[in-house]
């Protein structure tokens, strides 16, 4: 779990679940840029989508890196 706190990710890696490791750390990492992206600019890939998408886009950030080291604790304790 405090492998996953510091790159989303990890502790699934750790665990041997590799390929939810590298989707998580996808996902965490686009997010993540757009919710950035959005609060900067108001657009994304040309779409204006607005600062109210982009706090939608950082809370479904918060709640995937939450979910990563909730997971890959369950997955440690469990080995």
């Amino acid at each position: 779990a405090i492998l996953s706190f510091f790159i989303p990710g990890l502790g699934q890696f750790y665990t041997g679940q590799f390929l939810k490791a590298v989707g998580l750390f996808v996902l965490i990492l686009f997010l993540g840029h757009m919710a950035c992206t959005l609060y900067v600019t108001g657009t994304f890939m040309s779409y204006s989508l607005g600062r109210g998408f982009a706090f939608l886009a950082f809370m479904i950030y918060l709640f995937l890196w939450v979910y990563g080291i909730y997971d890959a604790y369950c997955a440690a304790k469990s080995r």
